[in-house]
């Protein structure tokens, strides 16, 4: 192999999230698929081996079963739903060959893609789209509880086919930001064994999984974009431990491992290309809205003005990432309400105050439960505890792996606050709903009827002006109820082999190593 001065295709997240759908009569087809911008004259080699280090065991092989984001980026390389986003924030087509959308809203037409198959090799037909989109939104016969139900599938009401290559969607009520929900993964309809060894249409197969060790995936040759992927195996091996992490990257048994601090890319930014973006996550001191005393808005407050969100990012990212005021980052662009990061200034006295008015004169205590293979969320709770004292707020740090976050804190609700941060897919709604009073997944146990109004106004709506105005409104409603404390989206930072090139970010939480390949 030849060596060469490293260079690196840095595709640079654009903030303007092109979301689809949100006028009426949309189209889509392949010639929107954004071309890779490669600004570089190394000639990709196909073949090789790679590593990627990531912090947090798979909770599922099945794809519609996982939950945590981590796990998401890492299937991301399996499977494919009708759609996907790609590196600009578009949905573009995937297994579908393109979508209609009626001006209503009502009704998605996808026509199929030619010649897809399932990493078994059997073609993808009508048939399993449907079983895939039923299955995701809770619609099949025989329901596996296990099963993720996306809320806003479950205003599906018939899913057709047209034909052979056609399927129909059919709407109970417009919804023209559906299109961001059909990312859902295509699987084939009559294989049993996606718990343990999936199959889907993405650019790498399954081979392998070993619990809290590694996944290895391999090259599909039968991948229906034309010279992907480029590389021959990839292993995502679980390193929980960021600091072990940098060893292994430091010891070549890693090529890729990210969310670096700023203080690990400083050590090993000599050794490694260091990609820099942004994670497109809600990073906040999340809080139990009805445990005590955080049921009182006066609390909540007063937590919000004894935090410094600008001091949290200078101290854990250099300065790095940008403030946020609410649940949504400025990736959501025309949707995204910058003011809100201005509702709450660091201001100690008022914090006291705050605390004066409901009682709390001397302060009080809580724990933060925080997952201890997040180095950035535990970094940014260490910089919490120290602010909070100055308003006579005691926070105690209780570390516990992600399992236990996911069973205590997100499912069970066993928790006073937490520090982590959340996703979205390519729906304003999306980063939003998990608020509305009956959500299954509003961990927060948050409840105020004028935002779950406000939300069904802005989902309902086909109107791009009258939905900008209502989530801009559903921002404000969680800044002001001091929902939780909202701080940034993180800045996203990889540590990279230099004989590698291609690495992409995304809108969403993807690791794409279709686009990776080691450089002639």
């Amino acid at each position: 192999m030849k060596k060469r001065k490293p260079f690196f295709i840095l595709m640079i997240l654009v903030l303007s999230i092109a979301l689809y759908g949100c006028g009426g009569g949309r189209k889509g087809n392949d010639n929107e698929k954004a071309p890779v911008d490669d600004m570089s004259s190394k000639t990709p080699i196909n073949s090789g081996k790679i590593v990627v280090g990531i912090s947090q065991d798979l909770d599922s092989l099945d794809p519609h079963k996982a939950v945590a984001a981590g796990t998401k980026e890492v299937l991301f390389n399996l499977f494919e739903g009708l759609v996907k986003p790609d590196q600009n924030g578009n949905l573009v087509p995937a297994v579908a060959e393109s979508y209609d959308i009626s001006e209503d809203g009502k009704v998605y037409t996808f026509p199929l893609r030619e010649n897809v198959k399932f990493h078994n090799g059997a073609p993808v037909t009508a048939d399993d789209v449907i079983y895939s989109i039923k299955r995701s939104a809770g619609l099949l016969e025989t329901a596996d509880p296990a099963v993720v139900v996306e809320s806003a599938l479950t205003n599906v009401s018939e899913v057709n086919k047209i034909d052979e290559t056609t399927v129909e969607v059919v709407l109970k009520e417009g919804d023209t930001e559906l299109l961001g929900y059909l990312t859902c993964a295509i699987i084939p309809k009559d294989y049993k064994d996606q718990n343990t060894a999936p199959v889907g249409t993405g650019p790498f197969k399954f081979v392998s999984y070993t619990p809290l060790e590694s996944l290895v995936v391999e090259k599909n040759e039968e991948y229906y974009v034309t010279g992907k992927p480029y590389l021959d195996q990839v292993t995502f091996k679980i390193v929980p431990n960021p600091d072990s992490a940098v060893l292994d990257l430091l010891a070549g048994s890693l090529d890729i491992f990210p969310y670096l601090t700023e203080t690990q890319a400083a050590q090993l930014s000599q050794q490694f290309n260091i990609a820099e973006g942004h994670m497109n996550l809600v990073q906040a001191l999340f809080l139990n809205n009805t445990a005590k005393p955080f049921t009182d808005i006066k609390v909540r407050q007063a937590l919000n003005y004894a935090i410094d969100r600008q001091g949290i990012l200078d101290m854990v990212a250099g300065g790095k990432g940008s403030v946020i005021g609410s649940n949504m980052f400025p990736g959501f662009s025309k949707y995204y309400n910058e003011e809100t990061a201005g509702t709450y200034t660091y201001d100690v006295k008022k914090a006291k105050d705050l605390l004066a008015e409901a009682g709390y004169p001397n302060g009080f205590t809580f724990t933060i439960k925080v997952p201890s293979n997040y180095k950035f969320h535990v970094d940014t709770a260490q910089v919490i505890v120290e602010q909070l004292k100055q308003a006579g707020i005691t926070a105690k740090i209780e570390q516990i792996e992600w399992a236990s976050w996911l069973s205590d804190v997100y499912v069970a609700r066993n928790y006073e606050a937490t520090v982590i941060g959340l996703d979205a897919k390519l729906a304003p709604r999306d980063v939003l709903e998990r608020y509305k009073s009956d959500a299954g997944n509003n961990f927060l146990k948050y409840s105020n009827p004028q935002f779950d109004k406000t939300l069904d106004n802005a989902v309902k709506t086909t109107k791009d002006e009258e939905k900008i105005t209502f989530y801009k409104e559903l921002q404000s409603i969680l800044a002001e109820d001091a929902a939780a404390v909202y701080i940034q989206d993180p800045a996203l930072l990889v540590a990279v082999n230099k004989k590698l090139d291609g690495f992409t970010f995304y809108p969403v939480f993807a690791l794409d190593m279709a686009s990776v390949y080691y450089a002639e």
